[in-house]
């Protein structure tokens, strides 16, 4: 995935993505390089319009994005129910008790 992230890098800030800045920007981040990666994916990115690329990635992910908080909510709704059943259950376990001494 850090290949990819540093086209991305060197698309973003305007350079050139080819062999050699590939692998400076992998290094610079303290990664282990591996050539034949680095050839393929220049070879794979010769005909992608990288701007569209991360134009629909980021177009697609924003309704996952926009879903996650939904989501969030309506799991933390769920487990307080389940608390307060979980209370309630407590409650008349312990009612039942009482009657048995009572």
């Amino acid at each position: 995935m850090e290949y990819i992230y540093a086209a991305m890098l060197l698309h973003t800030t305007g350079k050139e993505i080819n062999e050699e800045n590939v692998k400076s920007v992998l290094e610079a981040a303290g990664a282990e390089v591996d050539d034949a990666r680095v050839k393929a994916l220049i070879a794979a990115l010769e005909d992608v319009d990288i701007e569209e690329a991360m134009e629909t990635t980021a177009v697609a992910a924003a309704p996952a994005a926009a879903a996650a908080p939904a989501a969030a909510e309506e799991a933390e709704e769920v487990e307080e129910e389940e608390e307060e059943e979980e209370e309630e259950a407590e409650e008349e376990a312990a009612a039942g008790l009482g009657a048995l001494f009572g």
